[in-house]
């Protein structure tokens, strides 16, 4: 049987973590390593407990969770970021994604969703709702002269793995449909992410939608 996922929980209001974690911890794959009550708190326990998915919250004191997004990334500590947060402006969705986050749904999605986008999460794959997606798609259409790729296209095969990423295949699953190993897949992405000077496969997602290379249904 697989390890269970390690879930750390960050939110500045009680009712919410405690919530959160009678729902969670009704399910066998699901561990709650621990919970923050503010960006700052969410750092230092995430370099204490390496959770395998953080839940953050994005307006807290002390410390907002795009700041606590940015502190953990820049450290390097582990833990995949999903933003579960009431707030779906602009200027809390696209930071946060920038800065690492593999996932943003809001607080009154269905419990299913979330923890189907840990589940997803976990795996490496992006979950974000549509809207928000939506969001992120106009926000790369925008004219940026740093977002250019490099003069070197993707290849015909890169191109096959950047679908396959849009659609929320894992490496494991790709690797399969393309019959190629799943370490030839995770260098075919990094490929992918340098040429494309994309950050993570949410990034990547995204990019393929506004190419037309997948869409949103």
């Amino acid at each position: 049987m697989a390890a269970p996922i390690r879930v750390l929980i960050v939110d500045d209001h009680d009712i919410v973590r405690i919530g959160l974690k009678g729902f969670l911890s009704g399910y066998d794959d699901i561990e709650i390593a621990g919970e923050a009550a503010n960006g700052q708190e969410a750092v230092e326990r995430t370099a204490e407990l390496t959770p395998d998915v953080i839940l953050m919250d994005m307006v807290m004191p002390v410390m907002d969770g795009i700041q606590a997004i940015q502190e953990i990334r820049d450290r390097k500590l582990t833990g995949k970021i999903i933003v579960l947060t009431s707030f779906a402006t602009d200027d809390k969705v696209f930071p946060a994604i920038k800065s690492g986050a593999m996932g943003y749904l809001l607080k009154d999605s269905a419990p299913e969703e979330l923890l189907h986008a840990i589940r997803k999460v976990h795996n490496g794959e992006p979950s974000l709702a549509p809207d928000i997606a939506r969001k992120l798609l106009a926000e790369l259409a925008l004219p940026d002269e740093a977002k250019e790729p490099t003069p070197e296209p993707l290849t015909p095969r890169e191109v096959d793995i950047l679908r396959l990423v849009a659609q929320g295949l894992s490496n494991k699953t790709i690797a399969e449909k393309v019959f190629v190993s799943e370490a030839t897949v995770r260098t075919h992405m990094t490929n992918i992410l340098s040429k494309l000077h994309l950050a993570n496969r949410v990034q990547a997602t995204l990019y393929a939608l506004r190419e037309g290379l997948a869409s949103l249904s």
